[in-house]
Formats: C-alpha cells, sequence, structure tokens
C-alpha cells in the first residue's frame, strides 16, 4: 500500500495546486503523509454526512471537490459543524484532499465529466488557459452532439443522465428549438456569459444562475442572436457530481500503473442542500405561455422521496 504522501502527489499531478484561483484553498486538509492508504473516497462536499461514510467504510483518505474552509477559521472546536469534521477525520485516520478550481481548470476536469455525462463531444475549453500552449485547459468547455435534437429533448436527456435532486433542471428558452452546440461549466457559471455569447452555441449548462444574469442573456439573445444561447440550471452539486466518477477511474488507473491495490469508492449521498421542490399548481400560474422555468423538466422531479445519484434525474 502506498503512503499518503505518495498518493497525494498522484494527485497533485493530476490537478497541480498553482493551477487553483487564488482564492481557493485546496490540497490536504489533515492526514499523516507518512500513514498508508488502501481506501479512497471521493465525494462533492466535506459534509457530516460524507465523513460518517468514510469512517464507515474504512476509507483512509477522503478527497472532496469543495475545500472545508474556504475562507479560513480561527478554530477547529468540535462546537462548530467544520470543527466536528475534522474531530471526525483525525480520530478516525482519515486524511482529507480538496481538489476544487485546480480540478476546475484541468485536462480532463469537472467540466469535461459533465461534458460527457450530457453525450457532447469536447471540442475545448469555453475559457482557455493562456499558459496552456495546446489550449485543452481552461474553465468550462465547448461540445458538440452527433445530431440536433429539440431543447425540450436535450433538457430530458440532462435530467435522465444527471444525478437527480429535488430542484430538478430549470430551462430558458424555446422548447422546440434546434440544439447542436453547447457550453457547459460544472458549478457556478453565471460569469462566463461573455465567453458563451461570443462561443456562439445553442444552450449552456451551468449551475447557479441568478434572475438578473439570465434576463439579461435572454434579452441579448432575444435581440441578437436569435433567441440562443438556450439555458439550463442543472444544479451545483448535480453538474459537479460526474467529477467524482472521473477522478476516481484517473485513480484506479495510477494505482494500477504502481501497483498499489487501492479501492476506490464514488459517495452516492446527495449533498445538494435542497431537499424538496413544490410546483405551483397551473391555477397559480401568471403567464398563459408554459414557463421557460419548468419548460423540459419530466415530472419526476417534483417527487419529495429522498434521491441518490443512482436515480435518473
Amino acid at each position: 500500500m502506498p503512503a499518503l504522501a505518495d498518493v497525494v502527489a498522484a494527485l497533485e499531478a493530476l490537478w497541480p495546486a498553482g493551477r487553483a484561483e487564488p482564492w481557493d484553498a485546496v490540497g490536504t486538509v489533515c492526514g499523516d503523509p507518512d500513514a498508508r492508504v488502501e481506501r479512497v473516497l471521493f465525494a462533492v462536499d466535506p459534509v457530516r454526512e460524507v465523513v460518517d461514510e468514510a469512517v464507515e467504510w474504512s476509507a483512509d483518505l477522503l478527497v472532496t471537490h469543495h475545500p472545508l474552509y474556504l475562507r479560513g477559521t480561527s478554530t477547529v472546536s468540535a462546537g462548530t459543524f467544520k470543527g466536528r469534521v475534522v474531530h471526525t477525520l483525525i480520530k478516525n485516520d482519515v486524511a482529507l484532499h480538496v481538489a476544487h478550481t485546480n480540478a476546475d481548470r484541468a485536462d480532463p476536469g469537472v467540466s469535461d465529466a459533465l461534458a460527457g455525462a450530457l453525450g457532447l463531444r469536447v471540442t475545448g475549453p469555453l475559457v482557455p488557459d493562456a499558459d496552456d500552449p495546446a489550449g485543452r485547459r481552461g474553465l468550462g468547455r465547448l461540445g458538440e452532439l452527433d445530431a440536433p435534437v429539440p431543447l425540450r429533448e436535450f433538457a430530458d436527456r440532462a435530467a435522465a443522465a444527471l444525478p437527480r435532486t429535488a430542484t430538478g433542471l430549470r430551462v430558458a428558452g424555446d422548447p422546440e428549438g434546434e440544439v447542436r452546440t453547447a457550453a457547459v461549466c460544472g458549478g457556478s457559471g453565471d460569469g462566463l456569459f461573455d465567453a458563451v455569447r461570443a462561443a456562439g452555441v445553442d444552450v449552456y449548462v451551468t449551475a447557479d444562475l441568478r434572475h438578473h444574469p439570465v434576463s439579461e442573456a435572454q434579452q441579448h439573445a432575444a435581440l441578437a442572436a436569435g433567441g440562443r444561447p438556450y439555458l439550463i440550471d442543472a444544479g451545483h452539486w448535480a453538474t459537479e457530481w460526474p467529477w467524482c466518477e472521473q477522478a476516481a477511474a484517473q485513480l484506479d488507473a495510477i494505482s494500477d500503473r504502481n501497483a498499489w491495490g487501492l479501492r476506490t469508492r464514488v459517495s452516492r449521498i446527495v449533498t445538494d442542500p435542497w431537499t424538496t421542490h413544490a410546483p405551483a399548481p397551473a391555477a397559480r400560474s401568471t403567464s398563459a405561455a408554459p414557463s421557460a422555468g419548468t419548460a423540459g423538466s419530466p415530472a419526476p422531479h417534483a417527487s419529495l422521496a429522498p434521491t441518490s445519484p443512482e436515480q435518473p434525474a
């Protein structure tokens, strides 16, 4: 079995800390560099439920996409929920390593995994890294479908491909509009609208879209681009979860090459913070036209039952 330091070195080669945004907090949060590693759990969020899963599975290392302490802290008291996470990890000899914006920019990275889940052939980054002469790294991805489909069908495919959450997908645009090209950005992506418009794609899939940026983007599209790009907000956690499977597969390949014998696992605990979706009755609609926010969203998203990535969206 490899030492934690060996595994971390492999993870740093995949997602170098130096490529993270300056405000980010990536790297190893806790763990003994000399400790042996056999089991590695991957997840989006380092929350209590995921840490409990790591302990129950006897994981030696937990790798998450989101940082535990993004803005720093002056205490790790177990009286705080993040401090309790730290205490639980250390008491049970579970190391924690974070790959956040460095994994977003990687090749392959978070948005490659999202594009793959949506059936897109990646053609390049949405915002290329200036220091990558190959032009493969950067934020977001551009991609193409093998054949054009209506926005409604593309949204249904996305809902089926991504892990199910309570809120489902929000869609803005003509349900029958043709989709062949797309831009994707796992996680929060409304800061990239200028790059999306410049790319001239049919649809943009991301998360955390806010009212005013979406409204302005739609007004701009109606004026200058025939209603495009259409927009799909698929949820922050759901758009980043496919990376966990990609990352686990990457570490599996490294383990095989080095005869490490690692066992990897992807957490299927839904850590999306929204728990239920209560759609408004049709009688309360303020418009006779179909709502852009519900077009293409399949009925199963109205369910209040617990969900997991193993269930289709």
